[in-house]
This record gives structure tokens, sequence and C-alpha cells, in this order.
């Protein structure tokens, strides 16, 4: 999102089809995989700059402030250590594009 006269507009939409394997991850390493996957698909954008993530998984800030237990989710973190971001975390029915996205069956 992009904050233009003061409203937000989304700037890029992303999506990615689990595999099977996948689906089966908690919520919180699915969540972690779409930032990674999300970073890694602008990367050329973003990297030096400092970026805001905003999320909808309270629990996903865990996944940077402290050691995970998961090995996966220990990899992720050490990836995301390139960035120079921060995570916010922004209720659902307050972040209406990704939510409405989100819903579409």
């Amino acid at each position: 999102m992009q904050n233009i006269d003061g409203c937000e507009r989304p700037v890029a939409y992303f999506s990615q089809k689990l595999l099977p394997n996948q689906m089966k991850w908690s919520t919180i390493e699915r969540e972690a995989f779409t930032i990674i996957c999300a970073l890694r698909k602008r990367h050329a954008i973003i990297f030096g700059s400092h970026i805001v993530i905003y999320f909808d998984h309270n629990p996903l800030t865990c996944v940077v402030q402290c050691v995970p237990k998961s090995t996966r989710l220990m990899g992720w973190a050490h990836a995301l250590q390139q960035y120079d971001f921060e995570l916010r975390y922004k209720t659902g029915k307050c972040n209406m594009a990704a939510d409405c996205l989100s819903r579409i069956t």
C-alpha cells in the first residue's frame, strides 16, 4: 500500500497457490511463507529500503522477535535478516483490500 492524498492505495497484488504439503503447514508457517515469497518477488524494488509489512496474524511477530522452534521458521527468519523492515499487526477488518481478496473462493 502507498499513502496517496491521505488514502491508502494498493501498489501491487501477489498470489500463489500452495502445494498440497504446504497446505498442511501451521497458520504461522503459511503466513511467514507468504511474506518470504512476496519479498523475494519484489526484491529488486525493496532491497535497501525500509518497508513496513502489515499482517493480520498476530503470532507472526515471534518469527522475528524470538527464536522460532520450527527449523522452517528459523530458516525464514534468517532469510528475512537481509531486509530493513518492521512488522505491524493490523486486524483483518481494518485491512480491507487484503481481507476481501483472501475471502474470494
